[in-house]
């Protein structure tokens, strides 16, 4: 399993991943949030082979709820170069936040947390959770059951870099398990390629203990293993919510994603 990730130079081992589900959950105490009265913003980051609209869902139930939603344009380069654009963006924002990330987006959301002290609670959902030095594709290669990788993935070189996308017929099983095979077409054909520095960048820091952490695990997901969502929830110590989804939780379980993301927004 180990091996399997070996593309070209440019490319690195690993991958990305989404998720999905429904249904049980296993809690854990954790503190406030955010302080009574306030609403944080809700900032909602996606991951690798999609765009904002994978959060459109759960974007709508969170603003008829009364909050201030951010889907920032993720720019798929690798993590240290996403977090710093990001973190430009989130500088603007006042008040508290909390961040949601799937599948790319955790490791993304992870290394947030540890630089800005606005960040009061974080939701993963069929995302990877990092801890420093770790990387989305060592974490996906952790456990067996990935179907991303070489048989999946096209790489397309560019002037600095290499893109991977998932190759079309391929799409629906790996990523979108749970929407129908035509909705999953056109989600192959619009989806934003991922530079191979996307799998191979490191986190230099984890999510401070003191956060509340929510996640997601995807049972059914065949991108991210979902014994390795359990694991690195367990791991950090997240209140944890089993659905019965694929990768793509956001997009096909936008009530459950958005009832976990107000839970984490109020500190239940």
């Amino acid at each position: 399993m180990k091996n399997r990730w070996k593309y070209s130079a440019a490319v690195v081992a690993g991958l990305i991943a989404v998720s999905g589900g429904a249904v049980a959950a296993s809690a854990q105490a954790q503190p406030a949030a955010v302080s009574h009265g306030t609403k944080p913003t809700i900032v909602l980051v996606y991951g690798a082979f999609e765009d904002g609209s994978a959060w459109n869902g759960v974007t709508a139930r969170l603003q008829r709820a009364g909050y201030r939603v951010i889907v920032p344009a993720v720019p798929l380069r690798g993590v240290q170069s996403d977090v710093a654009y990001l973190n430009s963006l989130l500088k603007t924002v006042d008040g508290p936040l909390v961040l949601a990330g799937h599948s790319y987006g955790g490791m993304l959301i992870t290394q947030i947390a540890a630089e800005n002290p606005a960040v009061k609670a974080l939701v993963y959902t069929a995302a990877f959770i990092p801890v420093a030095g770790e990387s989305a594709g060592q974490l996906d290669n952790q456990f067996p059951g990935t179907l991303i990788g070489p048989d999946t993935l096209q790489t397309v070189s560019y002037p600095g870099g290499t893109d991977l996308y998932v190759k079309p017929d391929a799409f629906h099983e790996a990523f979108a398990g749970d929407r129908s095979a035509a909705d999953a077409a056109v989600a192959a054909a619009t989806q934003r390629p991922a530079d191979g520095a996307v799998f191979s960048d490191t986190v230099t820091a984890g999510a401070p203990t003191d956060i509340p952490k929510y996640a997601i695990v995807a049972s059914q997901d065949r991108a991210i293993p979902p014994v390795a969502e359990q694991w690195e929830a367990k791991r950090a110590g997240a209140t944890i919510v089993t659905l019965r989804s694929a990768h793509d939780v956001p997009t096909s379980h936008p009530v459950e994603v958005a009832d976990l993301i107000t839970r984490a927004a109020r500190g239940h």
